[in-house]
């Protein structure tokens, strides 16, 4: 039993750790590790390792899984009705072009570092922990708030399959809650359960089921593009106010809100620690998928806007309804619901594998509790994280709906993404001890700097005149940057060509996209920010502090005893 006297030392602990913030903060921050240590010492406090099972068509189709079907069937209506018009598919081509550029950034970390944990990994151990942390705690944020959306779109697409037309008949409507929050949706809760139940299993069975769940799904999107061109007329795509109605900045914004459908490809780094053969497999497992469904997406969203008017499409479940209004085929809109409903299905399970095995590896740095970390002895896989973030997400599901949330999953994965790219062109350009970090560092201010501006100017639909000069201010500083700072690093096993423009073309799209996003997203991502700030002022650095400063003293006593020993045994032989 606790005694007063006990919550009084507990509180003083608490008072004492707090007046020591600004020094560790000084200290931890910045702090960063190698990339043995990660592979090594920190990968060991899980308890067990991961099973690896995982071979690179496995990878091909979790990433396909993890993004065909997410995204385009929860997104596509929306943009198509309210941002982009028919141009919806030029939205998806420049997202998927924005996601090739990041996936490429990806793949040569991942390759270097097969560790669970993704981009926290690869931009703690180049920018440190807190960059590290703010990274992870963003894509923990996004998995969890898009795996409720489109779990909740599940729910609509399930009706649709059996002809039921009101998307929210399932939903229990509660009165006293707000607006918008207020459909409760436990189909979509029970959805998660069960993956997540499948999931603390195990990986190689999980990936099974998806593997044969996605060769299903691919069918059914060419059995949609296939028949949706057969019954489509090109006069849709210009009628009733030309192909982009909302105009090329339509277009844009569009691009940066159907971002979400590409997101699943990151949670392929995070199996880099369950693949048999990380350094073949990751390059085509990562960049091929996210190649691979950029066209499908096109050819998907093309069709539907021969079908359908952009004015006629219906949000919810744009694709089952145009089927069946347009085609005039009641079963084919079944069909199609079935289809969504498997592919909605598949992206939740990748993407709920990525989500634990981040968790699970921000443990390990002790940044989160170590129990987070633990990986369990007989299916090798992270239960604490995978129950624990399958709740979390259960719970949002049954409340939030699409339009609370959806610009705010998009604001965070671009975020990272564009983290991701300087960190890539940092550690390529900068060893620490050799090189100056200086030329680099300016160069990547410079040209996120150049980036906003042009943004900025695009947002105030400003001229062509000043956007090109915007451009070409870039491009020239890529070339000067280029010519005058040479190269520290180069990996041996796999790495992105034509550097450093692949990364900085990344940087610029990222930063573009992220401009398109409205006021309410960075206000609601300001509010995300500040409660991510504060959990690793008042918990992680004292946490990360503690167990380093442990990890010291105990080092120091081997060393000590080892000290010890060595001086006994010169001893005994002088005896």
């Amino acid at each position: 039993m606790s005694t007063p006297h006990h919550h009084e030392s507990c509180f003083s602990i608490f008072l004492y750790n707090l007046s020591q913030t600004p020094r560790r903060l000084r200290e931890r921050a910045g702090a960063t590790c190698s990339s043995d240590e990660e592979l090594t010492e920190i990968r060991q406090r899980s308890g067990a390792d991961m099973k690896r099972k995982l071979e690179w068509y496995d990878l091909v189709a979790l990433g396909i899984g993890g993004m065909l079907g997410s995204g385009v069937f929860v997104t596509t209506g929306t943009v198509a009705l309210n941002v982009s018009g028919p141009s919806i598919f030029i939205s998806y081509m420049v997202a998927g072009i924005a996601a090739l550029l990041s996936s490429l950034c990806y793949t040569e970390f991942s390759v270097e570092m097969p560790v669970a944990g993704g981009a926290f990994s690869y931009l703690r151990i180049t920018f440190g922990e807190f960059v590290g942390y703010f990274g992870g705690a963003n894509l923990l944020m996004e998995y969890v708030l898009s795996n409720a959306v489109v779990a909740r779109s599940f729910t609509e697409y399930l009706c649709s399959t059996i002809g039921v037309t009101d998307p929210n008949a399932w939903r229990i409507e509660v009165a006293f809650l707000p607006n918008g929050y207020n459909m409760l949706d436990f189909t979509a809760v029970g959805l998660i359960v069960l993956l997540t139940i499948c999931l603390c299993y195990s990986t190689k069975e999980s990936s099974l089921l998806n593997l044969v769940m996605t060769v299903f799904h691919v069918a059914f999107v060419g059995f949609v593009t296939i028949v949706g061109f057969s019954n489509g007329s090109v006069k849709n795509l210009v009628k009733p106010k030309g192909l982009a109605p909302y105009g090329i900045k339509g277009v844009f914004d569009g691009a940066a809100i159907v971002y979400i459908s590409y997101i699943g490809y990151d949670s392929v780094s995070t199996m880099a620690e369950e693949i048999r053969n990380p350094s073949k497999s990751l390059p085509v497992g990562i960049a091929g998928s996210v190649a691979i469904v950029s066209i499908l997406y096109c050819l998907m969203t093309l069709a539907l806007s021969t079908m359908v008017p952009y004015n006629e499409i219906i949000a919810t479940a744009p694709f089952s309804s145009a089927f069946k209004r347009i085609v005039g085929w009641q079963w084919a809109g079944n069909v199609v619901g079935a289809g969504a409903s498997l592919g909605i299905i598949t992206s939740l399970l990748v993407a709920m594998l990525g989500q634990a095995r981040y968790m699970c590896v921000v443990g390990r740095a002790h940044l989160v509790p170590l129990w987070f970390a633990r990986v369990n002895q007989s299916t090798g896989t992270p239960v604490n994280s995978t129950l624990s973030l399958g709740m979390c997400t259960a719970f949002i599901a049954l409340f939030a709906g699409l339009d609370q949330i959806l610009e705010m999953i998009s604001i965070g994965a671009l975020l990272v993404f564009y983290m991701v790219a300087n960190a890539l062109i940092y550690r390529r350009y900068v060893r620490p001890g050799f090189s100056r970090p200086l030329p680099t560092l300016l160069f990547l201010v410079i040209l996120s700097a150049i980036s906003c501006g042009f943004a900025i100017q695009w947002k105030l639909e400003r001229g062509w005149w000043e956007l090109g000069m915007f451009g070409l201010a870039y491009i020239s500083m890529i070339a000067i940057f280029q010519g005058l700072v040479t190269p520290v690093y180069r990996p041996a096993k796999w790495r992105v060509p034509l550097m450093p423009w692949p990364a900085s073309a990344s940087i610029f799209l990222n930063v573009f996209l992220l401009g398109t996003l409205r006021r309410r997203s960075y206000q609601r991502f300001g509010i995300w920010s500040l409660v991510v700030c504060l959990f690793y002022l008042l918990y992680s650095v004292h946490s990360t502090y503690n167990a380093e400063d442990q990890k010291t003293n105990a080092d120091g006593g081997s060393a000590s005893l080892a000290s010890n020993g060595e001086q006994n045994k010169v001893e005994i032989q002088m005896e």
